[in-house]
């Protein structure tokens, strides 16, 4: 069974697409987050919810 941890980001109102896709971008190369939720309020704000695999190494003899 996969396991995952998530990341939640907040961006207010006002931030653009671009500047949005930037952040995606940083946190998706530099840290192994995907996108799991994107939540575009009425008022312009975003909740954003990343999420990324956890490895649990195994012994082998």
């Amino acid at each position: 069974m996969v396991e995952y941890t998530y990341l939640v980001l907040r961006l207010p109102r006002g931030t653009t697409r671009d500047t949005a896709r930037r952040v995606l971008t940083e946190h998706a190369e530099h840290g192994g987050w995907e996108l799991d939720r994107l939540r575009l309020y009425p008022d312009g704000s975003r909740r954003i919810q990343l999420r990324r695999k956890i490895i649990r190494q195994v012994r082998t003899f």
